[in-house]
């Protein structure tokens, strides 16, 4: 679980959401907990989707000179 220290990762959250999946495809678990279940999947999904985002608005690209040699990079346009 995250803290205001140490952030719930990509990748943790992403472990979190697969057995979340993995628990509601078995369809053993009650509806009150199933309910939980899927609340916490939505926010695990929004949280990955915002640190994707964040990613991607990080990526630069390269570039190119007439030449062909790398001139510099510049902010990705993710819109």
């Amino acid at each position: 679980m995250q803290t205001k220290d140490s952030p719930l990762t990509f990748e943790a959250a992403m472990r979190e959401l697969e057995e979340i999946v993995t628990a509601l495809e078995k369809g053993n678990v009650d509806l009150d907990k199933s309910i939980a279940l899927y609340e916490r999947g939505e926010q695990l999904k929004k949280h990955c989707d915002a640190l994707l985002k964040n990613a991607e608005a990080r990526i630069e690209k390269i570039v190119q000179g007439a030449d062909g040699a790398a001139k510099g990079v510049e902010k990705l346009d993710v819109e």
